[in-house]
């Protein structure tokens, strides 16, 4: 038989169910506000913008009171950062931490929705070890700070990790942290348990790219059709690396001890230009993984280890920083322009549908052509990779099973075909999801035969 089906029935009635959602309702979906830069835009612009997006979330790597002051009275939830440089006043004095909060926090909450305060950035890849001994103490002092202030349960407090913590997270059922840190992560996961605050990671998908830049990886980063890679410890089939990253760090909380921790993704994101030498960097390979990472948080599919439900995730970043130092991709993670246009469409604007993969039109309104069917002279290998995608992202594929309506004729193109149509009806029939790798098209004519109908009509 040419097709690979999984079926994943329960996983399809969420699928189904939320993938038309209000974006009201998509509260996972953040933007991180990084402000190493001289011409940004003037909060108030910035707050209109982000409410006129899907964006339900903002992370702030410090306490800027003019965003935050701007953001008051909207749904927009906000976490703020204490600075790595304040971890010492933070940790040797309560009453600093009191301050902190007294400045940062009590003069606008609730009328700005802060709930989440993240003490230190990558603290532990510093490796300075006076540093990572301050980082509990900060912590707690922070967190007493707002029970002292009755937002205890109202304000998290957590601390934000590279994925450098961990020293093995391939493949993911191997995922274990850095032993050097163990003790460290113990203490803090205890700390994090006992207040319901989540493990807060920074995974890129785009640095595992630079490292291997074979077009396979990319389209696995990219949430792209692939073949999908096995963990040959779980046997858990994974079709992107972003569930498989998410899914080595659940393995290394598990393993120590702390499974019912949550994970938060503090920030991940793929740049639309950089340096003659950095592969991957351009718009169509970044508006592909932002728009194909929020189409997965929308689906609400979760990971192989976590399904059913989207992490909370913070999209690196809402605008370009001009004064970051390094390399030319580092001063392009912008998903707006500082005119307030989009650098390019994610399906980020209220008025736009669920973007899912492969991302390549900026238009999110339906058409008239009604089924989505493979073009011309595509190879086998990329048709029965479209199927694989397809069939292993909860969609239902048993018409296309031996004995089936579909099943014949038993060819690849035929099985791609009828699965590819039904990925585009059940995802969203917008034309960003009837691309598949530039490989499908959008047409009004009708390719059910005999006792095989494929799904269409009208939107």
């Amino acid at each position: 038989m040419a097709s690979s089906l999984s079926h994943f029935p329960i996983l399809l009635v969420f699928f189904l169910f939320t993938a038309f959602l209000s974006a009201e309702s998509q509260s996972f979906i953040g933007v991180n506000y990084g402000q190493v830069a001289d011409n940004l835009p003037p909060a108030s612009d910035t707050a209109k913008l982000l409410q006129s997006t899907a964006i339900k979330r903002v992370r702030l790597f410090g306490a800027d009171p003019a965003i935050i002051k701007a953001l008051a009275g909207s749904s927009i939830a906000i976490a703020i950062g204490a600075a790595n440089g304040d971890l010492p006043a933070l940790a040797s004095d309560p009453n600093a931490a009191a301050q902190w909060v007294n400045s940062n926090v009590l003069p606008f909450y609730p009328a700005s929705k802060i709930d989440l305060i993240n003490v230190g950035n990558e603290v532990l890849l510093s490796n300075d070890q006076g540093l990572i001994s301050q980082l509990l103490p900060a912590m707690r002092n922070v967190q007493s700070a707002l029970f002292a202030a009755s937002l205890g349960g109202k304000v998290r407090v957590s601390t934000v990790h590279s994925m450098a913590v961990l020293a093995q997270s391939d493949p993911p059922s191997s995922g274990r942290f850095n032993p050097g840190f163990q003790d460290v992560l113990k203490g803090l996961l205890a700390f994090q348990r006992d207040n319901g605050s989540p493990f807060a990671v920074n995974p890129y998908p785009f640095f595992a790219y630079q490292s291997d830049p074979r077009p396979e990886t990319l389209a696995f980063c990219l949430f792209q059709p692939n073949a999908g890679r096995v963990d040959s410890g779980s046997g858990i089939k994974y079709m992107n690396i972003f569930d498989a990253q998410v899914d080595a760090v659940r393995s290394a909380l598990n393993v120590i001890g702390f499974k019912d921790i949550d994970i938060l993704i503090a920030e991940t994101g793929w740049p639309y230009h950089g340096d003659s030498n950095e592969v991957g960097t351009s718009v169509e390979n970044a508006r592909a993984y932002n728009g194909n990472l929020i189409a997965h948080l929308r689906s609400m599919v979760g990971t192989p280890l976590m399904p059913g439900k989207s992490v909370e995730t913070y999209i690196f970043a809402l605008y370009d920083e001009d004064l970051k130092p390094g390399p030319a991709s580092e001063r392009s993670f912008g998903l707006f322009k500082l005119d307030l246009t989009a650098t390019y469409e994610v399906g980020l604007t209220n008025s736009s549908q669920t973007p899912s993969t492969p991302m390549v039109s900026p238009s999110p309104k339906p058409t008239s052509a009604q089924w989505c069917v493979p073009k011309s002279g595509i190879s086998d290998a990329q048709l029965q990779a479209n199927l694989d995608y397809a069939c292993d992202h909860g969609i239902d594929c048993s018409a296309i099973q031996p004995g089936s309506d579909c099943f014949d004729p038993n060819t690849v193109a035929s099985h791609a075909a009828y699965a590819m149509n039904l990925y585009y009806h059940t995802v969203g029939t917008v034309p960003l999801n009837c691309d598949f790798s530039q490989t499908a098209m959008l047409t009004s004519s009708n390719p059910s035969y005999n006792a095989c109908s494929y799904t269409g009509g009208s939107t």
